[in-house]
């Protein structure tokens, strides 16, 4: 438990967000998706009918 007497407040919510945050909203996920199926389907592409 955090001692709060000597009037310091604890640090709102949206400071103590981090990476995992970041990644569970949806348009950066839906945007990573396409990146790593364009690698995927190019590194296919290169290595089955080049």
């Amino acid at each position: 438990m955090h001692d709060t007497s000597r009037g310091q407040a604890p640090a709102p919510p949206s400071e103590q967000r981090g990476c995992l945050f970041a990644l569970s909203q949806p348009p950066l996920m839906i945007f990573l998706a396409v990146i790593g199926c364009l690698l995927l389907f190019g590194a296919a592409h290169d290595l089955l009918l080049l």
